[in-house]
């Protein structure tokens, strides 16, 4: 009975390990493969420039809007835009592969691009300026960060028996873009003195470094989606 007790309680450890990791996958994947894209510190400037004039406590405001629009943003697209090209008749192996060249194809361009990230495009502010647009689009969350959500809910599980499982990854998914946006809402909240701090060299280094694994992670989700697609063969 000591025995069976022990071996059950080593199961027990290594099926919660098991859980513990998939959560910090997840919440490591999704958060890795929005930043380089959503590029908080990059986009700093452009912020600090388009709000010149305003006040630290408006702009600390408007830096909370962006960050939870954003957040919003990247949900509906993570949880709501696979669905949507599955009801055109799209199935997940395809979306998988055409979304993995999308994230491919960012990474590589953000790893040979100048500073300015590709993903946000210059947008002039006028005299009065929006959290939303553009702030939030196309500033924030533009094309590339919304394709990279919809690829990444793409990647769920087709099915499942375990509902709690399915719920925790969800979780630790919604973490990982609640970590976007509070990344956002620090860089952008306290853009002037990030810029000091890192300078342009280390700026540039990060988001190399950043582009790096976003081309890693483009590359594992065509292999995942060819995986699957050589399956049905």
């Amino acid at each position: 009975m000591l025995a069976i007790s022990v071996r059950n309680r080593r199961t027990a450890d290594a099926v919660r390990a098991i859980i513990v990791q998939n959560i910090i996958n997840a919440f490591l994947l999704v958060y890795a493969a929005l930043f380089p894209i959503v590029n908080p510190i990059g986009s700093a400037p452009l912020f600090l420039r388009m709000t010149r004039g305003r006040t630290t406590a408006e702009r600390s405001v408007l830096a909370l809007n962006v960050a939870r629009n954003s957040f919003f943003l990247l949900l509906g697209s993570l949880f709501i835009g696979s669905h949507v090209l599955e009801f055109f008749g799209i199935t997940l192996p395809v979306v998988r592969v055409a979304g993995g060249l999308v994230v491919a194809t960012f990474g590589w361009r953000l790893l040979h691009a100048p500073v300015e990230s590709v993903d946000h495009p210059k947008v002039d502010a006028g005299p009065t300026i929006d959290a939303f647009y553009p702030l939030t689009m196309p500033l924030t969350v533009g094309p590339g960060s919304i394709s990279v959500a919809v690829t990444l809910g793409s990647q769920r599980p087709i099915a499942t028996d375990d509902l709690t499982q399915l719920a925790v990854l969800g979780g630790a998914a919604v973490a990982g873009l609640a970590a976007i946006a509070i990344t956002i809402f620090v860089c952008y909240r306290f853009a002037d003195r990030i810029i000091m701090f890192l300078g342009a060299r280390g700026t540039d280094v990060v988001m190399r470094l950043s582009a790096f694994i976003l081309f890693c992670i483009g590359i594992q989700i065509i292999w995942n989606g060819c995986s699957a697609l050589l399956k049905t063969l």
